[in-house]
């Protein structure tokens, strides 16, 4: 089983105003984002759900992932993000005025 490979592809949208990741698996729980400097960071970690019990073939993926993609003038304070049948959706409204420190963006269950 391979380790730590797993990292998830987004895909942009609109421009970059929506950003979405197909994170099958994970919860709202497991994945974290900020944007920092302009910089939107995804980060989580998927677990392997099965104990040392001998021998067993897998082709799946776990391990910690952490994606991070550059930003132009984002209001970051309207950012919002939600999580949906392991599908996780950012909006990025833009803004003239981009923000100088860290916003954390809470994610929403549906």
């Amino acid at each position: 089983m391979e380790r730590g490979t797993w990292r998830p592809r987004p895909r942009l949208l609109n421009k970059g105003e929506t950003i979405s990741a197909e994170l099958p698996g994970l919860t709202d729980n497991d994945v974290q984002i900020e944007i920092a400097k302009g910089v939107l960071t995804i980060r989580g970690e998927k677990k392997d759900e099965r104990k040392d019990e001998g021998k067993y073939f897998t082709e799946r993926y776990y391990g910690a992932f952490e994606r991070q993609i550059p930003l132009e003038d984002v209001d970051e304070d309207n950012a919002e993000a939600s999580f949906k049948n392991g599908v996780l959706t950012i909006s990025l409204p833009k803004s003239e005025n981009p923000r100088a420190g860290a916003k954390r963006i809470a994610i929403n269950t549906q």
